[in-house]
């Protein structure tokens, strides 16, 4: 029986429909540009990350999204592959959080400070900027088995000075991110016989 065997991914670049290998800094820059865009309204910026289990992977996607609810977003995403089968769904959720915090941590005072500036000169107007973390997880003990682990998670989040959302809400780690999670990678190193 073939078997791919795969290494370790941690990328450190994101991309999207139309650009690739953007580091943190360059989305950053893209932020600030779709702000200044519409510099009037309120903006929403989530950082969201869902795995799909693979045959000899796992496979992590985090997505920086910035939403102008009703009139339009810009996203990027980047992927994690770990070369294993995760089952254990604490383990899985808690690889989604650590994966989101690290991309949550760029976004320190000094950054919010700056996306907050573009606005500041229209907040009477209704600009604002909130700033999420969606955990791909939720409360509701009969349609989810991640229940019991929401809030570990979401204290996590907390501790960072960040607000969390859970499902129904985390639409970023449960739709935007999922739906580059559904291929495999195929990046894989070599071909081994069992």
């Amino acid at each position: 029986m073939k078997r791919r065997q795969y290494t370790l991914l941690h990328e450190s670049v994101f991309r999207n429909l139309s650009d690739r290998d953007m580091a943190l800094d360059e989305v950053f820059v893209r932020i600030q540009n779709f702000m200044r865009s519409d510099a009037r309204a309120a903006y929403q910026l989530v950082i969201g990350t869902d795995a799909q289990v693979h045959a000899g992977h796992t496979k992590f996607i985090t997505s920086i999204v910035i939403i102008r609810p009703g009139r339009g977003a810009w996203f990027c995403y980047r992927q994690v592959i770990l070369p294993r089968e995760i089952y254990s769904i604490q383990e899985k959720l808690s690889l989604e959080t650590t994966f989101s915090q690290e991309i949550a941590t760029y976004f320190d005072q000094a950054k919010r400070s700056q996306l907050e500036d573009i606005l500041m000169p229209h907040v009477y107007q209704g600009a604002e900027l909130k700033m999420f973390v969606d955990i791909d997880a939720g409360t509701d003990a009969k349609r989810n088995q991640t229940s019991a682990y929401v809030a570990d998670m979401v204290g996590r989040i907390e501790a960072m000075g960040m607000a969390a959302r859970v499902k129904p809400e985390a639409i970023v780690a449960s739709s935007v991110s999922n739906r580059f999670t559904k291929t495999p990678y195929r990046g894989y190193t070599k071909i081994t016989v069992n």
